[in-house]
């Protein structure tokens, strides 16, 4: 794959379309029938994934990812899912989220690695890792990748989702922080992670929904939904996860009051480097379990 260019008039143009879109949701013009979908994402919710101090469940939690990804593989059971997705012979690394004040669960962490144990995958050819991926065995020689991290804000991206969440796989993460880190898609083209990825997974077990300035965390902005949002195809994950800080935002301030910077790079992903599907239109939506207060 040859290496996109991406100019100061792509990124507005992108921009532009995407608020005027209100983040990919719009209404087809002239009241023509929606596209077909194109992209399947699951979301799925449990009331009591954790407990009133807060405490992840993980034995429920376990129960959510697994019916998630039978449910987005039409498998007939867990077992099954998994092992479509991943090969004994697979070298594998969870990519996972050590940001502190909201990191990946290692309650789902464990959830992931005890099913890819579970496929046949040896425990020397399994790593979960963050920051150190540049420098991990598994990861130099991995067959395959399996993204999860928390769904959130971002200072340079807008949100913190799957496709921001690769930018540990180059030296110089700075350098993709341009026009809304509207680059992050090219990161998904190298040799390291090209192709490998077999699944993308939200945490929005806690998803912060609003923050401005860089490293930004406030309490008063993560609230409880309590779910998971999974698909294979990282753009639409990233979609939906986008869709639902977008309706919170509006829902807790009346108004869609404005991120740092709009989260174009998802559209980036899609439009310039074919990664997968930013219109909402054109993603099927799986929704599971409990949904009170769901948004999308």
């Amino acid at each position: 794959m040859g290496d996109a260019v991406i100019t100061r008039r792509d990124f507005l143009r992108i921009a532009a379309g995407t608020a005027a879109a209100a983040a990919w949701g719009g209404a087809v013009a002239g009241g023509a029938a929606a596209p077909e979908a194109a992209a399947t994402v699951v979301l799925i919710r449990h009331a009591d994934v954790m407990g009133s101090d807060g405490r992840i469940r993980g034995e429920i939690l376990q129960s959510m990812l697994d019916e998630a990804v039978k449910t987005l593989l039409g498998a007939g059971t867990h077992s099954e899912a998994w092992r479509r997705l991943i090969k004994p012979s697979d070298v594998l690394g969870i990519k996972s989220n050590a940001w502190g004040p909201l990191p990946t669960p290692r309650e789902l962490e464990e959830a992931i690695r005890r099913r890819v144990l579970e496929a046949g995958v040896s425990e020397r050819n399994t790593a979960i890792d963050d920051r150190g991926v540049l420098y991990n065995p598994v990861f130099l020689k991995a067959t395959a990748l399996i993204n999860v991290r928390p769904l959130r804000t971002h200072h340079w991206s807008g949100v913190g989702t799957c496709l921001k969440n690769y930018i540990m796989f180059v030296p110089n993460p700075s350098d993709y922080h341009a026009d809304g880190c509207s680059p992050l898609g090219k990161i998904w083209t190298y040799p390291i992670v090209r192709g490998k990825t077999r699944l993308n997974i939200l945490s929005a077990l806690t998803p912060q929904f609003y923050g401005r300035g860089a490293h930004f965390f406030d309490r008063r902005y993560v609230w409880p939904y309590k779910g998971l949002i999974v698909g294979t195809d990282p753009v639409a994950v990233d979609t939906i996860g986008a869709h639902l800080l977008q309706t919170k935002r509006t829902a807790f301030f009346g108004e869609n009051r404005a991120l740092d910077v709009p989260p174009v790079h998802i559209a980036v992903a899609d439009k310039t480097y074919r990664l997968g599907v930013s219109d909402l239109r054109r993603i099927r939506l799986i929704k599971s379990g409990w949904m009170e207060e769901a948004l999308v």
